[in-house]
């Protein structure tokens, strides 16, 4: 195949760069302990320097997977399916998830809201980065706001974006994992203050899962 031919294939959404896809539990945010069915699309220009898979960042690196058939085989597991990255709005969704919905999968997306939205997404995470600000139509739309808490400026950031987002999304700080033993007294004392928060933990990350 062409570099011209994977170049229309990307654009049609008919093939993506998917960097892994496994089955585990979701470890963070409103939907903490749930068996879910990750799949990590490659490819982000967002850049944020704490960022915990770098990896994902050139898709180059990342092989070329048929959106139905990585669709069927997340479905197999279970019918709760997360797309992630990397910045899975990078690439067209809509045939990966209009197989995963016929497929009767309820479908979650974890992003940075930095590109337009694409596909048909039953749960939105938005997860805004000051490097890449979220497009205006994504804030409205989001289901639950996660900002991640790297240092005492964040805590600004997250207010502003809260600000921005529709009155039904849930609000939630997270530490930037190894910040957490610094940041989650910190992020404590700002929720008891500020209760329309809750705190999000990498629950994952202590299971030692996926």
């Amino acid at each position: 195949m062409t570099k011209e031919e994977e170049d229309i294939l990307l654009k049609e959404g008919k093939m993506l760069p998917v960097m892994e896809h496994f089955y585990t539990l979701q470890g963070e945010g409103a939907h903490t302990g749930k068996a879910a069915y990750f799949i990590r699309l490659g490819g982000c220009d967002v850049g944020c320097h704490w960022c915990d898979v770098k990896e994902s960042w050139d898709p180059n690196l990342h092989p070329l997977m048929n959106a139905e058939e990585i669709a069927e085989t997340a479905a197999k597991h279970c019918k709760t399916i997360v797309l992630t990255g990397g910045e899975p709005l990078m690439w067209n969704l809509d045939i990966l998830t209009s197989k995963l919905k016929e497929l009767g999968c309820i479908v979650h997306i974890e992003t940075s809201g930095a590109y337009p939205m694409s596909g048909q997404i039953d749960w939105i995470t938005l997860s805004p980065k000051k490097t890449g600000l979220p497009k205006e139509e994504i804030y409205a739309k989001a289901h639950e706001l996660k900002m991640i808490i790297f240092n005492n400026n964040d805590f600004k950031f997250a207010q502003e974006q809260a600000a921005k987002v529709s009155e039904n999304c849930t609000l939630y700080l997270q530490s930037e994992w190894s910040k957490r033993d610094e940041m989650y007294p910190k992020i404590t004392d700002f929720i008891l203050e500020n209760p329309e928060w809750r705190a999000s933990v990498q629950t994952h990350k202590y299971l030692n899962i996926p």
